[in-house]
């Protein structure tokens, strides 16, 4: 792959910068340069190979040909910082949250242009969206009101205490952000309950879960975990629907909740848990434990560990490639992409040259730690 170092974008964008994302130029046969949105066309037209995108924190969009695990595009956002991701279900689009600009990048996959920004709050991060494609949930920090400089809803009530975070909610119809979830202190992984009425919100700050009717914006539940660990992260529903596993960075392990979020079992795990998904079939649980520098493989139902993988430094989400046989980990301080055999549980291929990747999702889409598919 291409060392990306040497097209970082040099400063954040600004309100008068072209709403078009730049792209770096390609050479054809004979060396001619071909204009990026004729050559994108012409790569997607001659193959139907899956594709991953890739967030950098330090410069912009990475899209990768799962075929040849080659980067064959690349999205330079001018410094907004992307982080967290999702593909819409209908495959239109790919939607960053953006730390330094507080905006949500919407990128048309089809010409791998920025189409329209949308601002969150101050320091967006994760973001999920709905299996119908009808809203998009993103979290943010709650110096910044989400919609037209009003004040930030449930403030007063903090008057002297951490600030709670929240969660921005975006319809994707009429690209509008229509609602705003107050969390609790430094809101992380987002889920949502199997029958997609409840947002369920990992809170670092408080060593909580918070679960809210995202349709009359009430919370429904809250969740104390003071007394299983410290610090969740990361939160992800079983494909059957019936159990949530949560990780728990600063404790090193993760939780097993039942369906009404009682706490059934916690599992020790490598330094640092964060990211977490089920494979497709829900049979195992991949856990990215970032400062123990592994990936841990965990038996579904008897959470005896499998697996210990040794990656590489922050590496915080990953998602499978669509047929389920590799992972796809991205390591942000190693500045790669590792490539996982997912039966073998080994790294079979590192792909060097990212500016600190933050995460990544797949299209088709695929079980993932920032997303997951419907089985």
């Amino acid at each position: 792959m291409r060392s990306l170092t040497a097209h970082r974008c040099p400063g954040p964008r600004t309100a008068a910068r072209s709403p078009l994302a730049r792209v770096r130029p390609w050479r054809g046969v004979g060396g001619a340069i071909l204009l990026p949105s004729v050559l994108w066309l012409h790569v997607a037209a001659a193959s139907a190979a899956p594709l991953a995108y890739v967030s950098n924190q330090g410069d912009g969009l990475s899209v990768l040909d799962l075929k040849t695990m080659k980067e064959v595009r690349h999205v330079d956002l001018k410094g907004a910082g992307p982080r967290g991701l999702a593909v819409t279900p209908d495959g239109k689009y790919v939607l960053t949250v953006d730390q330094k600009t507080g905006d949500m990048s919407v990128i048309d996959t089809h010409t791998l242009e920025v189409v329209r920004s949308l601002h969150i709050g101050t320091s967006p991060e994760f973001l999920r969206v709905l299996p119908d494609g009808s809203k998009a949930f993103a979290t943010y920090e709650p110096e910044s009101a989400v919609s037209g400089g009003k004040p930030t809803p449930g403030k007063e009530e903090h008057e002297g205490q951490e600030l709670p975070g929240h969660i921005a909610v975006i319809d994707l119809h009429d690209w509008k952000i229509v609602d705003d979830i107050v969390g609790a202190p430094e809101t992380e992984g987002l889920e949502f309950t199997p029958d997609l009425k409840n947002l369920v919100i990992a809170n670092e700050g408080d060593d909580s879960l918070s679960v809210y009717d995202f349709g009359d914006r009430k919370r429904v539940k809250k969740v104390d975990l003071t007394q299983h660990g410290l610090r969740p992260r990361g939160v992800k529903l079983s494909p059957d629907g019936q159990r949530y596993i949560v990780t728990m960075e600063l404790s090193g392990n993760f939780l097993v909740l039942d369906d009404d979020f009682k706490v059934l079992k916690s599992v020790p795990t490598a330094k640092g848990p964060y990211g977490v998904a089920f494979d497709p079939a829900g049979q195992r649980i991949f856990i990215a434990a970032a400062m123990g520098k592994r990936l841990q493989v965990f038996d579904a139902k008897t959470y005896e560990r499998l697996a210990d993988i040794p990656v590489g430094q922050r590496c915080w989400h990953f998602s499978f490639t669509p047929d389920g046989s590799k992972l796809l980990l991205a390591c942000g301080r190693s500045g790669d992409v590792e490539v996982i055999d997912a039966q073998r549980y080994a790294v079979i291929e590192k792909l060097p040259g990212f500016e600190l990747p933050w995460g990544i999702v797949t299209w088709p889409r695929a079980f993932g730690s920032l997303e997951a598919a419907r089985p």
